[in-house]
């Protein structure tokens, strides 16, 4: 049996009753997620992580697949919303990140993936003396392990909406390449920051759609998610403001060129084809 980890995810595990697991601390971020510019998000999150992060999408296989991510540093290996200790209170944390260490991976037998996915824990949270358990000695679950059991599913089952809707996009034709070029003013060392590697809804190509393709929009809740996203973009200023205020008081600036720039992709690209949906 293979089991393939999400992103981020290091090794994973299949979740046993009698796993004592070392769970996240309030505040407390995930390891790949302190070092990440970027996190995948999930169809019903949309309006939450559109409040304070730039929704785009990435592509792994030159655009034959997408997936949503909520954008979190200008550079590489960076966000913005993690201080080295926790994450920012004032910030929204993806369902990604809460919950972790657990995940529902695919496995693969003898070659054939199974259909259903399978509960696993990241093995390095593994720990029989600080861990906790999930089950009591009769294997009834503790609250605990409900609500996290709960978390689990109905996040496996918003990841098939997303997956759905950037297949619909992509079938659309209605994803553009950009990328986002800034520069912090009075920044002693640092040059031109260049964030490559995104892609955006185009509104003249939305705008373009028949009837019917807008209609299927509508009525599967991908429109209000595009307007989201669409919007959602004017949070790469508060990203700057954010990466500012980190080093110092200081005015940032926007531009759509800007020669010398050191490209900067945004990670994590979509890792599986897409189900594709119409």
């Amino acid at each position: 049996m293979q089991i393939a980890p999400p992103y981020g995810y290091t090794e994973v595990v299949p979740f046993l009753k009698t796993s004592r697991v070392r769970l996240l601390a309030p505040g407390e971020a995930p390891p790949f997620v302190r070092q990440s510019n970027a996190i995948p998000v999930s169809y019903t999150e949309f309006q939450l992580v559109a409040r304070e992060y730039p929704i785009v999408f990435t592509t792994g296989d030159e655009g034959r697949n997408f997936a949503a991510v909520a954008v979190l540093g200008i550079t590489a290996a960076e966000n913005l919303f993690y201080d080295g200790r926790a994450w920012a209170s004032d910030a929204y944390v993806p369902a990604y990140a809460r919950r972790y260490p657990f995940c529902m991976a695919r496995v693969t037998v003898d070659r054939q993936e199974h259909k259903d996915r399978l509960i696993c824990v990241e093995k390095s949270h593994l720990d029989e003396e600080a861990g906790e358990s999930m089950f009591d000695g009769e294997g009834r679950p503790a609250t605990k392990w409900t609500e996290i059991e709960r978390l689990l599913a109905e996040y496996e089952a918003d990841l098939e909406r997303s997956r759905e809707m950037c297949a619909i996009l992509g079938d659309y034709g209605l994803l553009e390449p950009f990328s986002m070029q800034a520069t912090l003013a009075k920044e002693k060392g640092a040059g031109p920051m260049h964030l490559t590697g995104m892609h955006r809804v185009s509104e003249r190509n939305l705008e373009n759609l028949n009837a019917a393709q807008l209609k299927n929009l509508l009525r599967k809740g991908i429109l209000a998610r595009i307007y989201l996203h669409l919007l959602s973009l004017e949070n790469f200023a508060r990203l700057l403001d954010r990466k500012a205020a980190q080093r110092a008081p200081e005015r940032e600036t926007l531009g759509k060129e800007s020669g010398g720039a050191k490209s900067e992709p945004v990670q994590p690209k979509s890792e599986k084809p897409s189900r594709r949906g119409r």
